[in-house]
């Protein structure tokens, strides 16, 4: 799976806002993690048509969280910036069809989308946060051979 960074960028300037607890200008978002101002309001446009954020005018401009930061998971982010968490050949993994030695290979792309789901659906920006983690998740992050690449032999 390769994060975009659209998403990398959505991820970021939500948890500022998860943190801040006040509403917030995409210009002070952008300063503090160090992100292109214009391509992250274009983000957080995004972002607030899918109900994640919510942008206020006046004196208190800005944008702000439109739930709680427990209630927004990495899952719908991703889904609100770049669509379903797998894809096969810009298709959801159910509508794939095989055939012959490939019969069986929806199975392993449905497989991949669950795997996807059981840490994607598991991980809030609360948890992201303060870096406590559901144990599903946290027994990846703990597992040493997570943290290594791989590369074709």
């Amino acid at each position: 799976m390769q994060i975009s960074a659209k998403v990398d960028y959505g991820v970021r300037a939500l948890l500022v806002l998860a943190v801040a607890g006040e509403p917030m200008t995409v210009e002070a978002m952008a300063a503090e993690q160090d992100l292109p101002a214009k391509f992250l309001g274009v983000i957080l446009n995004e972002l607030r048509r899918a109900g994640i954020v919510a942008s206020h005018r006046g004196r208190d401009a800005g944008y702000n969280l439109a739930r709680p930061a427990s209630e927004v998971t990495v899952a719908d982010v991703i889904r609100a910036l770049e669509g379903p968490l797998a894809q096969v050949r810009g298709e959801r993994p159910e509508s794939a069809t095989y055939q012959g030695a490939a019969k069986h290979l929806q199975e392993a792309w449905i497989a991949v989308r669950a795997s996807l789901r059981s840490v994607l659906e598991h991980i809030s920006l609360e948890d992201i946060a303060s870096g406590e983690f559901a144990p599903q998740v946290s027994g990846f992050i703990a597992d040493s051979d997570a943290w290594l690449g791989r590369r074709l032999s």
